[in-house]
C-alpha cells in the first residue's frame, strides 16, 4: 500500500443495508466475500482512499429484543421505512455482542476477501470500535463482571431504566452524561486496569483485520469525563488517561494503524494530543448547517496542527442527510467548502446520489430513493478535483477578502488557496443566499511581473489576470448565491 495522502477521502458504507441492496440488484444473496468486483471498481474510480465499513461486528439478539420493545424506536423505524417489519431490525451496530464479523455479513473470511479487494485497488479499510459499552449478552458480562460499572439492588429498584440485572449482578446501562441511559448496552469501567488490557487485546485483533478504527464517542472514556459521569462507582482514577495507553500500545505493534475519534464537547484538540490521528469536526458541520460564512471563517482560524487532523463532513450516519438538510444549491456550496479544507474528508454512502432518508442504524434495509443524476455528476467532478496533489497533499492558506465602503458582501465569501510545488488552486465560495462581491487577497509572493491564467475547474472557463494586479488589489470575484470558483492558477 502507498502511504496515506496527507488529506485522505473516506467513504462510509452502511454495510448491512448496502449488502441488502446489492443482493436485490444481483437477485442473489451478496455478502462481503461476494460483492461484485465492478462495485469495488466504482468505489476505486471515485478516488476514495479508504472505505469505512460501518457495522460489521456481531450484533446482539438481546439488543434487538430491547429495541423491538421501544415505541420511540419503532416509530423512527417506520418513519424511515414505511413497510418496516420486525425482520428489518437487525440490531444496533453499536450494541456489539462480539468483535467478530457477523456471519450474516460473511464472517471473518468475508471481511478478509473484502479487504483484499480494497487493497488490490489501493484502498484502506476502516472499522468501528465502541469503547464505552457492550451488549448485555457480550461474553464479558458472564466472564468478567468486574470490567463493568456495577450498581446495587437499591439502584435497580430506584432507577430501573439505568440499571439491569444479569447473572445475579446489577450493571449500569451505558450512558452519555447529558442524556438518559441507553437501555440496550452495559457500561464498561474505563478505570479498570484489566478492562484496559482487554480493550488493547480487542483492538489488536481488529488491527489484524483493517487499517484503522473509528472510535465511537471517544471522549466518554477520557479520565476527567468518565470521573464526572460515574464518580465513586468507577473506583480510583488512574494516573494515566485511557487513550494514550491504548493508542501507544497499538501503534507499537501496528505502526501506521489509524485512530479516528467521534468527538464532541470541544475535546477534539485534547484527543489529538492523546494520540488520535483524526477527530470529527462537528463544529464545522454545525456552522455550515446553522451558521454563516463569518462563523465558518472564524472556525478556520485555528492552528494548522489542529486543522490537519479534523474529519470534515456534511453528513454521516448520525446526522440528517445533506439533501434533506440543505437546499440543492447550498448543499453543493457546503460540499465544496467542506471537502476542499485540510483534514480527512468523509463522504457518506447515499450522499453522492442525493438520498434524503436518514436510516436508523438498527435497520438492515432502506427504502428505494430516486438518484439525483445532476448531483452524481457534481460529486464525480468534485472528487476528481480532490485527487489533485495540491488539494490532497499540499499546503493550505486561508485568504482574506476585502470589500468597499458601500458593499460589504465580501463577508459572505469563503476563500482559501492550495499549493504543491508549482501547482496552485484557489477556492472561493459564496456561502449565502444573496450575491457577493469582493477582492480575494492571494498569499503567493511571486505573482508580480507576469500574466496568470485562472481556469475554473468546474466550468472550464478561463480568466487571464495581471500578476501585479493580483498582488495589489487582489482577485475580484462576483458570485451568485451559493456559487463557487475552483480555480487552477498557472503562469500564462
Amino acid at each position: 500500500m502507498n502511504p496515506w495522502p496527507r488529506y485522505p477521502v473516506v467513504y462510509e458504507i452502511n454495510t448491512w443495508a448496502w449488502l441488502a441492496e446489492l443482493s436485490v440488484g444481483s437477485k442473489k444473496r451478496v455478502d462481503l466475500a461476494s460483492v461484485p468486483k465492478a462495485v469495488w471498481d466504482r468505489i476505486a474510480a471515485s478516488g476514495f482512499d479508504a472505505v469505512w465499513l460501518m457495522g460489521v461486528w456481531e450484533r446482539s439478539p438481546a439488543g434487538i429484543a430491547i429495541a423491538q420493545d421501544n415505541p420511540g424506536l419503532l416509530e423512527d423505524f417506520r418513519r424511515a421505512l414505511p413497510d418496516f417489519t420486525e425482520s428489518d431490525n437487525v440490531g444496533s451496530p453499536y450494541c456489539v455482542r462480539r468483535y467478530v464479523v457477523d456471519s450474516r455479513l460473511g464472517g471473518p473470511a468475508g471481511l478478509a476477501v473484502a479487504r483484499e479487494r480494497l487493497r488490490e485497488r489501493g484502498i484502506r479499510l476502516i472499522l468501528d470500535f465502541v469503547p464505552n459499552h457492550v451488549a448485555p449478552d457480550h461474553p464479558w458480562v458472564a466472564s468478567h463482571p468486574e470490567y463493568f460499572i456495577q450498581g446495587s439492588r437499591a439502584d435497580l429498584e430506584n432507577q430501573p431504566a439505568a440499571f439491569v440485572e444479569a447473572g445475579g449482578t446489577v450493571f449500569a446501562c451505558g450512558r452519555d452524561p447529558f442524556f438518559p441511559a441507553w437501555p440496550d448496552v452495559l457500561q464498561l469501567n474505563a478505570f479498570n486496569p484489566r478492562l484496559r488490557q482487554a480493550v488493547i487485546e480487542t483492538i489488536e485483533s481488529i488491527a489484524a483485520q483493517c487499517d484503522g478504527v473509528r472510535c465511537d464517542m471517544a471522549m466518554l472514556v477520557m479520565n476527567a469525563i468518565f470521573e464526572r459521569t460515574w464518580g465513586e462507582r468507577a473506583g480510583p482514577r488512574p494516573e494515566a488517561d485511557y487513550w494514550p495507553v491504548v493508542i501507544a500500545t497499538i501503534n507499537a505493534a501496528s505502526p501506521g494503524f489509524t485512530f479516528i475519534a467521534e468527538a464532541y464537547w470541544d475535546k477534539e484538540w485534547e484527543l489529538q494530543q492523546q494520540g488520535f490521528d483524526f477527530c470529527y469536526d462537528k463544529q464545522l458541520y454545525d456552522r455550515l448547517t446553522h451558521g454563516d460564512a463569518p462563523h465558518v471563517r472564524r472556525h478556520l482560524l485555528a492552528d494548522m496542527a489542529y486543522q490537519d487532523r479534523m474529519v470534515r463532513f456534511i453528513e454521516n450516519h448520525d446526522e440528517p442527510r445533506a439533501a434533506a438538510t440543505f437546499s440543492p444549491e447550498q448543499a453543493r456550496a457546503a460540499a465544496v467548502a467542506c471537502l476542499t479544507l485540510p483534514g480527512m474528508r468523509l463522504i457518506h454512502e447515499g450522499q453522492l446520489e442525493g438520498c434524503k432518508t436518514r436510516l436508523p442504524v438498527f435497520l438492515g434495509r432502506r427504502p428505494a430513493e430516486p438518484v439525483d443524476e445532476d448531483l452524481v455528476a457534481f460529486y464525480g467532478h468534485l472528487l476528481a478535483v480532490l485527487d489533485r496533489p495540491d488539494l490532497n497533499s499540499g499546503s493550505w492558506h486561508l485568504c482574506g477578502c476585502d470589500g468597499w465602503p458601500d458593499n460589504q458582501s465580501c463577508g459572505n465569501l469563503l476563500a482559501w488557496c492550495w499549493a504543491y510545488g508549482q501547482q496552485r488552486s484557489l477556492v472561493v465560495v459564496n456561502y449565502s443566499s444573496t450575491p457577493a462581491q469582493g477582492k480575494v487577497r492571494l498569499p503567493f509572493d511571486d505573482l508580480g511581473g507576469q500574466t496568470w491564467r485562472l481556469t475554473d475547474l468546474g466550468s472550464g472557463e478561463v480568466y487571464t489576470r495581471s500578476g501585479d494586479g493580483l498582488r495589489g488589489d487582489g482577485l475580484y470575484v462576483d458570485l451568485a448565491p451559493w456559487r463557487c470558483h475552483l480555480l487552477d492558477l498557472a503562469a500564462a
